[in-house]
């Protein structure tokens, strides 16, 4: 198949999973002038390679014109154009599929109604769900063991309070987070400080993985999947601001190998549409409502047999039921 007819599938794919978007596309003079600066912006790219020679490497800009890609999905494709990502070379950019569903999920999340957030607040995030672990037992063997995932955590907005986590009926405070929060423990205050420029959130993001999960590193993940793994953190683990979960998803779009699984079942029974990425052998699934592309949960499939059980089986599944801004930690919104 050749880019062409590869382009033309992953368009036909996209209509196929994916129904109108309830939200208006932009005006045409303001999409006329995306597609300029796209074009003026490919023109530089060009000239530039021209006038210093680098290694050939094979890039793809995908342009989707359907009513449900806006101005910040040409954005992000732009992006995947730049090489700023830091993308090995002969890993696919983001399908049009997926580049559409995060645009739909950025709309929905960036046209929500702004929390009205005051300092001494909480956010408060309910999840029910399951994660499995590796066990050695009295006899030396291994066993895999599933551990309830369900719980309700009331965070400070400003990281001012310890957090409240209760699961299985036991509340537990945790242990305080310094200055105000990080991407492993974030606050409402922090997300809102975060970039709202896609690829200058993306660069934060992944500068963070590299320390821990780029070269040179004991880690297997790499800092492109870990990237992807952290924004399905922040997005799910608590409330995010309405501007900063659609730069979010609108970074998600710059990743490397990220696709859709057409179909996807969340921890509460949920049929979705999954924005996916494959890494080692197993797929890390974002499900979305199909009709209002909210988040619902994530779960991570096995593609290939291995310790943890055999393909299909789904190791980690964890669905958002309840989330909100209360006064008080142990109040439900």
């Amino acid at each position: 198949m050749n880019p062409e007819q590869r382009e033309q599938a992953e368009r036909e794919q996209a209509s196929r999973i994916l129904p109108p978007t309830p939200y208006p596309q932009p005006a045409p003079e303001r999409f006329e002038a995306r597609r300029r600066h796209l074009l003026s912006e490919v023109d530089l790219q060009t000239r530039a390679r021209s006038s210093h020679p680098a290694p050939r490497r094979r890039r793809r800009i995908v342009l989707v014109l359907g009513t449900a890609v806006t101005a910040g999905a040409i954005a992000a494709v732009l992006g995947l154009g730049s090489g700023t990502t830091g993308a090995p070379p002969g890993l696919p950019p983001a399908s049009a599929a997926s580049v559409q569903l995060l645009e739909r999920a950025a709309l929905a999340a960036g046209t929500a109604a702004p929390s009205k957030v005051r300092t001494g607040q909480y956010t408060y995030v309910k999840t029910v769900g399951h994660t499995s672990v590796l066990s050695e037992n009295k006899d030396g063997r291994t066993e895999l063991l599933r551990q309830n995932e369900g719980m309700e955590q009331w965070t400070s907005v400003d990281g001012s309070e310890r957090t409240l986590q209760r699961k299985n009926g036991k509340d537990t405070l945790l242990p305080h987070t310094p200055g105000g929060g990080n991407l492993n423990a974030p606050t409402y205050d922090f997300l809102a400080a975060l970039p709202t420029d896609p690829e200058a959130l993306l660069k934060q993001i992944r500068d963070d993985a590299e320390k821990n999960h780029g070269a040179g590193s004991d880690s297997t993940t790499g800092p492109d999947h870990e990237a992807f793994v952290t924004i399905g953190d922040l997005l799910r683990n608590g409330v995010t601001p309405p501007a900063t979960a659609a730069a979010l998803y609108r970074a998600a779009a710059l990743i490397p190998g990220v696709d859709v699984a057409p179909d996807a079942v969340d921890a509460a029974g949920r049929h979705g549409v999954a924005v996916a990425r494959v890494h080692d052998g197993e797929r890390t699934e974002w499900i979305f409502d199909k009709s209002t592309a909210r988040l619902l949960g994530e779960r991570t499939v096995l593609l290939e047999d291995n310790a943890w059980g055999k393909a299909g089986t789904t190791v980690t599944s964890v669905a958002v039921i309840n989330r909100g801004i209360v006064d008080k930690a142990g109040q439900i919104p």
